[in-house]
């Protein structure tokens, strides 16, 4: 109307037929309970928690309550992992209670390689010292293959 387009719907036509509508009719049912509808679901979105972002850290007795990002966790862990000797690149998921660690390797044998990047993984979550200690999965993908 302020640019001078028609536009998309006639308000007129809209307001008429709103006008119309009874209460008792199918179109307000159904139009009501798609309404209740979406309203629950926006009422379930808003009181159920989401994911965490971040995971909290041990007490050291100050009384002061501490985190550390989900994502920061996982560089930290990822450059613990590709600093492993024989590691060409890894991928991490953080999860609540799960640490998994998907290494790519251009040995042949990936053979020893996923004791060594547990072992990196555990004194680094043993230097940042989270609430609860995550269970660790390291997969070893090796790009050669065995001869």
């Amino acid at each position: 109307m302020l640019t001078g387009h028609q536009p998309f719907l006639s308000y007129d036509a809209v307001a008429g037929t709103l006008n119309r509508t009874r209460w008792d009719s199918v179109g307000a049912a159904i139009a009501g309970g798609v309404l209740a509808a979406f309203g629950l679901v926006l009422l379930l979105a808003a009181v159920l928690p989401g994911a965490a972002t971040v995971v909290p850290l041990e007490d050291d007795g100050s009384g002061l309550d501490s985190g550390a990002s989900r994502r920061g966790l996982r560089t930290t862990l990822r450059a613990a992992v590709e600093a492993v000797d024989g590691v060409r690149g890894a991928k991490l998921a953080v999860r609540r209670r799960v640490v998994t660690a998907k290494v790519r390797t251009d040995r042949a044998s990936g053979e020893g390689l996923a004791d060594a990047v547990r072992a990196a993984l555990e004194r680094r979550i043993e230097d940042i010292s989270p609430a609860t200690r995550p269970a660790l999965r390291v997969r070893v993908l090796s790009t050669r293959s065995q001869e």
